[in-house]
């Protein structure tokens, strides 16, 4: 009888050895799989094509039509609320400034950005990943696309990004966004694309990718890479309550 249990209970060990050393060979495994990706070696090669871009743009005081509305309410309880208000307006021309961000294509200095960072602005100023500063002109806008293209003379080769294919981009798919929102420079956002074809009203052309990764204002125009570095988007748009990122 005491032999039966003995040799019951080796089997019983024996099997919860082998089952428990299975487990300790398959840790590393499961641990990789469930691990996520190290950005750090893609970050620090993305970074250098991405561009910070400040613009200015020169404003005149249009009071012509606020005069027009001023007569329409002469004598009415509102006349001295516009009044009011119409006379703390600039009297003279002034200047606007807004910020984003945008890719070099072209070693020679071409860059794309959104057309909305750089619309109307009288002066547009890039600066590289390594401080240096150039005017930069305008060659071509697509407002329909939100899309131009841009130039700087750097007087060097610079480095460049490679597009990759949106279309073949998939749900899930890990991908990382670099930019300057608030004017902080080179911000770098990682998450994943949660949709694909989204239609936001912007556009004829709306189709676009919605990721998680934090876009918040100045990210306009910069990319999102997939993780073979590759562009596969430009960030364009932010559909949010409150203004920044709500993924």
């Amino acid at each position: 009888m005491n032999m039966i249990i003995q040799r019951l209970f080796a089997k019983r060990f024996l099997s919860f050895f082998v089952a428990a050393l299975s487990l300790i060979f398959l840790l590393p495994t499961l641990s990789k799989a469930a691990s996520f990706p190290d950005l750090v070696p893609l970050v620090k090669k993305l970074k250098p094509v991405v561009v910070n871009i400040s613009t200015k743009q020169t404003l005149s005081p249009k009071h012509g039509k606020s005069e027009e509305m001023l007569d329409s309410l002469k004598n009415s309880p509102f006349e001295k609320f516009f009044r009011q208000f119409l006379d703390k307006m600039p009297k003279e021309k002034f200047s606007s400034r807004s910020l984003g961000s945008g890719v070099l294509i072209d070693a020679k200095g071409y860059i794309v950005t959104n057309d909305h960072v750089v619309a109307d602005a009288n002066e547009i100023m890039v600066r590289l990943f390594d401080e240096r500063e150039f005017s930069a002109k305008v060659i071509g806008r697509d407002k329909k696309t939100d899309l131009a293209l841009i130039q700087i003379q750097a007087g060097v080769d610079l480095p460049i990004a490679t597009f990759g294919d949106s279309d073949k981009t998939e749900v899930g798919s890990w991908v990382v966004a670099i930019g300057n929102p608030f004017g902080l420079e080179a911000t770098v956002t990682a998450g994943i694309i949660s949709a694909t074809g989204r239609m936001i009203g912007n556009g004829p052309y709306d189709n676009f990718l919605q990721t998680d990764a934090a876009i918040n204002p100045g990210n306009s125009g910069g990319p999102l890479f997939n993780l073979d570095g590759e562009v596969v988007g430009i960030n364009t748009a932010i559909m949010s309550r409150s203004g920044g990122s709500m993924g």
